[in-house]
């Protein structure tokens, strides 16, 4: 594919990954992206994973048309980035590897060598002159890697963003997602749209649906490190973004991606409304829960429900970042809350939550204290406003009961 007439991709898809970072379930797979920048001199921006150094080998291949590279950019040493790095050096002897300080001595770590005799040492605001073309490169350390360099190629605007700015979901999954530079544009309605039901797919021209739980489950914790790259790249005259996985990103969706990830690495609110998140184990807390998100919908309030034994935990980790308000509910469980509560709040502090105003549920047959072990789990979140309004069952719903859960209604409304 042509990003420009001198910028060519040649990354692979992955369909047979099941876990991406063996975490987060990818239904669509997930994309390996590589570029190779032709010009007197030619870079090729990144190696791939492991298990498609043949495919992507090829492609670099056909992209050089019996040229050979002069460099290799590594921005990232990530493994299922950086894997194909010895096989390449080994396959052209004649390049020289192109990285920070920080991924050289990475590389010593992963392939018992760092290329000392072949290799350019970049930091901020150092370039590579390719003729025509010129890397600029920009330090991004911590998003999310400490090593992480992107690179601006200042006569085209093409800003090769390194893991910033990817989603999941393989390239081939969607035909908009790879259509040549002149017909993506006709693919950028519906970004930033709800999410889709369950059930239909993940990728196309949705951009944000999975780059968000891209974003919350992989780069979340860092959003003081992604503001300060998003200041150095406002001072950039940026036409497109090439991340190492997903599409590349022109024009109204250039935009949008670029609005997100300023809402997401402030912690701000996306979209107004109330994540119900719940763990239960007959029955009584899910009905309180539901109760509390039908009761919100009665009051037009936009609401996304959670049955956190069940659900899949990114998913709602992404909501409980898009949305404003949280409402957590769970039954006490070992004089704890139910394990898949505890995760879903460990995911949540770990990820720097912040911001939010939070509604708390607990349930128990004798001593519910859910409550306090759930306040206890958020200690850690900033800035987070947790209501004094609340329910506490015992056993089953009362009268009592469901009127309080009219009157958290009315506060979250």
């Amino acid at each position: 594919m042509h990003i420009t007439d001198a910028i060519r991709y040649v990354g692979v898809n992955d369909h047979d990954i099941d876990l991406f970072e063996g975490l987060y379930p990818v239904p669509d797979g997930v994309s390996y992206n590589s570029y190779v920048i032709l010009d007197e001199k030619i870079a090729v921006m990144d190696p791939v994973d492991q298990h498609f150094g043949d495919q992507w080998l090829a492609n670099v291949r056909e992209a050089l048309d019996g040229r050979t590279p002069d460099y290799i950019v590594v921005h990232h040493m990530e493994p299922d980035h950086s894997a194909n790095l010895a096989r390449f050096m080994d396959e052209f002897p004649g390049a020289a590897v192109v990285a920070s300080d920080k991924a050289f001595t990475m590389m010593k770590a992963y392939f018992g060598k760092d290329y000392a005799e072949r290799r350019v040492v970049v930091r901020e605001g150092s370039t590579l002159a390719l003729g025509q073309h010129t890397l600029q490169f920009i330090a991004a350390p911590m998003v999310h890697w400490p090593e992480v360099m992107m690179s601006y190629e200042i006569s085209t605007g093409t800003l090769f963003s390194a893991d910033g700015f990817g989603k999941f979901g393989a390239l081939d999954a969607e035909a908009s997602e790879v259509q040549p530079q002149a017909e993506r544009a006709s693919a950028n309605a519906g970004i930033g749209d709800a999410k889709p039901a369950a059930g239909e797919g993940r990728s196309g021209p949705d951009w944000a649906c999975e780059a968000r739980r891209y974003y919350f489950g992989i780069v979340g914790k860092y959003g003081t490190m992604v503001q300060n790259v998003l200041k150095k790249a406002a001072a950039l005259k940026i036409d497109r973004i090439c991340p190492l996985h997903g599409p590349v990103l022109e024009g109204d969706m250039l935009a949008e991606a670029l609005r997100l990830y300023g809402i997401w690495s402030s912690y701000g609110v996306e979209s107004e409304g109330v994540v119900v998140a719940y763990a239960s184990i007959y029955g009584h807390t899910a009905d309180a829960a539901l109760a509390l998100a039908a009761d919100l919908e009665a009051k037009g309030v936009k609401v996304a429900v959670h049955d956190l034994c069940r659900t899949e935990i990114y998913e709602a980790v992404e909501d409980a970042f898009r949305y404003g308000k949280l409402a957590l509910a769970s039954v006490t469980y070992n004089g704890d809350v139910l394990p898949p509560m505890r995760a879903f709040l460990h995911h949540l502090s770990s990820r720097a939550y912040q911001k939010r105003t939070i509604a708390l549920i607990e349930a128990g047959s004798w001593a519910p204290m859910a409550a306090k072990v759930m306040r206890e789990l958020l200690a850690p979140c900033k800035d987070v406003a947790i209501l004094e309004e609340g329910v506490r069952i015992l056993g089953a719903m009362t009268d009592e009961n469901r009127a309080q859960i009219a009157a958290l209604a009315n506060a979250l409304a």
